[in-house]
């Protein structure tokens, strides 16, 4: 049962050591990793067996949950009814001014010819009184499709996100990523949206790279159609992606994904200095990604189906499933510190720009009322 993982993983808080709860999209299991000291672990070959933590900055090394202690339950979700509209506070007028001025000096670069697209982030602090367990249950019932999770190392701090998007998922040499870019707000009674050009080139700019990207890498990659899909109260542009990679080049795939033009930009070196530079903030591990790292999954075969009890057999695969960091936020005494961000183009309206990181905000707010 969950209430047993959840109940081990606040001791475990208590005593001061690193634990992480998460579940997958669609699936009601639990899973979790429970370390039993307060050691750093980190990511160097991706030969490593955990659960990953990697900032945004690719030239920091992921943490590492080492699998050493792996527990799962079935997931019971709670009904849950949470407030959907966020009261500004007094701040908000100055922080809005100052996105949407960084959002135009961002779109006269891009017109100017310096850049194809910029993603630009924010944070900010909310008061928090709510237990964080109680917070994480209602996080698993209100996005279930998505894959929440909450993360906490002593030396490091508590994260707590629901993400819609895959950096990368393997299975043995296969993998699936995607192309997740565009976002527009659910109107009530509307079955699907109207995309814009501004949605449109801004998932075609994050699929044309990803597919160059993976051209001397992988093997039979094909790009799949443009699809609309919803997570939470969001609709987005994705494009799902497959391949083949070598034996011995996950870590060579995975760099090159990371980060994707969907939390960057481009080009990409050039954008994450712009970036850099001009949010005036570290992301730390906000739009970096987190998962499952050469979990081993056994699979029985049968090559004879006339004679199944003599030659069924067993053979094990290596899986990992890595999310990017996206609708997270950071917990810090009483209060959390929300991420959100939004890309810009050619096209982008600084008004707009700045209300789709209000909505993109709701997922984690509409979790803060008590």
């Amino acid at each position: 049962m969950s209430a047993e993982l959840l109940a081990r993983a606040k001791k475990h808080l208590e005593k001061e050591l690193p634990f992480v709860l998460y579940s997958k999209p669609r699936e009601l299991i639990l899973n979790a990793i429970f370390q039993a000291d307060d050691t750093i672990h980190k990511v160097t070959d991706y030969t490593e067996q955990g659960f990953v933590f990697a900032p945004f900055l690719n030239d920091e090394k992921p943490i590492l949950l080492k699998s050493e202690d792996v527990c799962q339950a079935t997931l019971e979700l709670t009904s849950h009814k949470t407030a959907h509209v966020y009261q500004d506070t007094p701040g908000d007028t100055n922080e809005e001014a100052r996105y949407s001025a960084l959002v135009e000096k961002a779109i006269l670069e891009i017109r100017a010819g310096n850049y194809k697209k910029i993603v630009l982030s924010r944070n900010f602090k909310a008061p928090f009184s709510k237990p964080i367990f109680t917070t994480f249950q209602e996080l698993l019932s209100a996005y279930s499709n998505a894959f929440c999770y909450l993360w906490y190392h002593p030396k490091v701090g508590m994260w707590l996100g629901a993400t819609p998007e895959i950096l990368i998922k393997t299975s043995g040499l296969n993998f699936t990523t995607m192309s997740l870019a565009g976002t527009q707000n659910q109107t009530v009674g509307e079955a699907f949206p109207k995309w814009k050009t501004k949605e449109i080139t801004e998932q075609q700019l994050v699929t044309d790279y990803i597919a160059e990207v993976l051209k001397t890498r992988a093997k039979e990659v094909d790009v799949g159609n443009v699809e609309t899909i919803k997570a939470g109260h969001l609709w987005h542009l994705r494009s799902k992606i497959t391949g083949k990679f070598a034996q011995g080049m996950l870590k060579d795939l995975v760099t090159a994904l990371h980060p994707t033009p969907a939390v960057c930009g481009l080009p990409l070196a050039d954008v994450k200095r712009f970036i850099q530079e001009n949010e005036k903030y570290q992301r730390a591990y906000y739009s970096g990604f987190l998962g499952e790292l050469n979990y081993k999954e056994e699979r029985t075969r049968n090559k004879n189906r006339r004679n199944q009890e003599n030659s069924a057999y067993r053979s094990v695969v290596r899986t990992s499933e890595l999310f990017v960091n996206l609708r997270c936020m950071q917990k810090v005494g009483d209060s959390v510190i929300i991420y959100i961000g939004g890309g810009i183009t050619a096209d982008s309206d600084p008004k707009k720009e700045w209300q789709e990181t209000e909505s993109k905000a709701q997922t984690m707010l509409r979790l803060l009322a008590t």
